[in-house]
């Protein structure tokens, strides 16, 4: 089960990391290459939004074997969920945006 709180300092870690990057595009590429899952936060009217922008798979795995499996996971501080969207899209391989 992930936690709002832990999400939000990875979120967190993950800002300064690319504020202090010289090209933040690379370093924000480097974030998401670097995780299995990578998770976009966003505020809603529930309070917090979240949107997987890297791992569905994984998740979708340990949801239906109901396991414990092991993954390394951060998250990613956006707006909206149209930025997470569109975050997605633009980190996905290139095969997969062209299906698309």
């Amino acid at each position: 089960m992930l936690d709002f709180h832990e999400l939000r300092e990875l979120a967190a870690d993950v800002r300064v990391f690319v504020d202090v990057a010289e090209d933040k595009a690379e370093a924000l590429k480097a974030v998401i290459a670097a995780y299995d899952v990578v998770l976009a936060i966003f505020p809603s009217e529930e309070g917090m939004g979240l949107h997987v922008i890297k791992g569905k798979e994984i998740l979708d795995t340990i949801a239906r074997s109901r396991t414990h499996a092991s993954y390394s996971h951060t998250a990613i501080a956006v707006p909206d969920l149209q930025h997470a969207q569109a975050l997605k899209y633009l980190t996905a391989p290139v095969e997969q945006r062209i299906a698309a």
